[in-house]
């Protein structure tokens, strides 16, 4: 995965790095929360983010906000790393828009853990989102016919709502997404055309002979 860093420490933001590379992750590396914003707020933003919470210029609690703030049906998994343990600094980060949060000094193994979770996490959001999406499309292209439609018992023409008439055809052509492809069906081609009727079965006779 494209995983954003945004931790000013130098010493932290390379051991996340380094961690994060080694299972094959790409890594996007900032030091501020103005420069982290930046690039979540890009059109291919990295999926997956781990802020610091104090960062120079804004802290990561303002920048999840801020994050969170952009509608999208694919979000993006944020985690938190805060040496603040408190609590309430917690559930602060929770209630901004953070998904996890991750203590400092952190371990590798829990960051590589908590990252996995977030991996998931992104690919069950992204097939839910890809559904969504069929089904809008699916949505769009289907035309239904409801209720009581006026049809005339002899001619078959359909009564619009503004009290015109018209042929089967064309009603069922203009309200649903069905297309008509003609031909005659072997009792009106007997009613209509008998003499093709009688060539074609002397015809069939003969070929049996």
């Amino acid at each position: 995965m494209n995983i954003l860093i945004a931790e000013d420490d130098f010493t932290s933001r390379t051991l996340l790095a380094r961690v994060l590379k080694n299972v094959g992750h790409e890594v996007v590396e900032t030091v501020s929360g103005a420069d982290a914003l930046k690039k979540m707020l890009e059109p291919d933003a990295p999926r997956l983010a781990i802020f610091d919470w104090m960062m120079p210029e804004m802290d990561g609690l303002e920048v999840i906000c801020r994050v969170r703030q952009r509608q999208t049906d694919r979000p993006p998994y944020l985690i938190m790393l805060t040496a603040r343990g408190e609590k309430a600094d917690i559930i602060a980060g929770l209630e901004a828009g953070a998904n996890d949060y991750l203590a400092k000094p952190f371990n590798a193994g829990e960051l590589r853990a908590r990252v996995e979770v977030g991996r998931r996490m992104i690919e069950m959001q992204d097939a839910l989102a890809d559904k969504v999406e069929e089904l809008r499309d699916a949505i769009e292209q289907i035309k239904t016919l409801r209720g009581i439609v006026p049809i005339c018992g002899h001619c078959k023409q359909i009564r619009d709502d503004e009290g015109y008439w018209h042929q089967l055809e064309v009603y069922v052509r203009d309200h649903t997404e069905a297309e008509f492809s003609h031909g005659i069906c072997p009792k009106c081609m007997e009613k209509l055309y008998p003499e093709f009727v009688k060539t074609g079965e002397v015809k069939k006779e003969k070929e049996k002979k």
